[in-house]
């Protein structure tokens, strides 16, 4: 499906619900990119709600989910993914703008779509899923960034139930952002991510306690080849336990293949197969070449 974005009318206000990295750094973007938007802010506990009004100056934040609600024409949900379901029972709620359009920017789609979908449906709001890949090793609003959605892929899951004008109007949102816009099915969206996220946060999670969980002193050898291969697995495990059990069918296909070729190399070294061990990681950096240079 094709839709122009000049036809599409911008939004009034807009909603981020949980200002962690995400929601900070989107508060920070719009900011930048969409000046003179109103932006509020909801978030769960009073010291957060402090937090927010001392670090993005300019934007109104509550934890009434009501006030926060109310006449909006875009929500963002940025909280971990199962704790989607009962924020978006709590909002459909209350009194909703006819224009209303609820997204989110979480890493697992099929689930989220199915539940938050189903919830919204019988309202004004419509949903839409976002999944912005972006993102970092660390948490929290103090490491909110106005540019981490800079030249960032922004995969959007329509279903049947999507208004070709509510996809226009989130196209152009994270357009406005300066995200790159991609659009495919929540399963299929699911399938991807589970190999070129999931599927590396989980492999960066067993390098890291294969190689330190008998032993952390080899940590005072270390360089940038172990930081770099690690990065990810400093991430929130709350957030990764749930995503991870979320996208569990993908996650285990990806690495039932992972162990597939781990049990190949470990081979190739028990015989001494120096020139199958050579193809393989000619092969492994053929496929590695293939990806854009940032």
């Amino acid at each position: 499906m094709a839709f122009t974005l000049h036809c599409v009318s911008v939004e009034r206000s807009i909603a981020i619900f949980s200002p962690g990295l995400l929601g900070g750094s989107l508060v920070k973007t719009i900011q930048q990119r969409m000046p003179g938007l109103e932006v509020r802010v909801w978030a769960r506990r009073q010291e957060a709600v402090d937090e927010v009004l001392r670090v993005l100056p300019g934007v109104t934040a509550s934890t009434d989910i009501a006030t926060v609600i109310q006449g909006v024409s875009l929500v963002v949900l940025c909280m971990p993914i199962q704790h989607m379901p009962g924020i978006a029972q709590q909002i459909a709620g209350c009194e909703l703008a006819d224009d209303l359009i609820i997204t989110d920017v979480g890493s697992v789609k099929g689930g989220v779509v199915r539940e938050l979908e189903a919830i919204f449906l019988p309202t004004k709001a419509a949903f839409l899923g976002s999944h912005p890949m972006a993102g970092s090793q660390h948490t929290g609003l103090a490491h909110a960034r106005g540019d981490l959605f800079h030249q960032a892929a922004c995969i959007l899951t329509p279903t049947a139930h999507t208004k070709p004008e509510h996809l226009g109007r989130l196209r152009t949102f994270w357009v406005k952002l300066g995200c790159r816009i991609q659009e495919m099915a929540p399963q299929q969206h699911d399938h991807c991510v589970a190999r070129i996220s999931h599927l590396p946060h989980t492999m960066a999670v067993l390098t890291t306690l294969a190689a330190l969980r008998k032993d952390t002193r080899v940590l005072d050898s270390s360089a940038g080849g172990f930081r770099d291969t690690t990065r990810v697995a400093g991430g929130d495990p709350e957030m990764w336990a749930g995503i991870l059990m979320q996208n569990r069918t993908e996650v285990v296909a990806a690495l039932q293949d992972a162990a597939t070729e781990l049990l190949e190399l470990v081979e190739m070294l028990q015989t001494m197969d120096e020139e199958a061990l050579r193809r393989f990681l000619a092969q492994a950096k053929a496929l590695r070449d293939l990806l854009p240079a940032v």
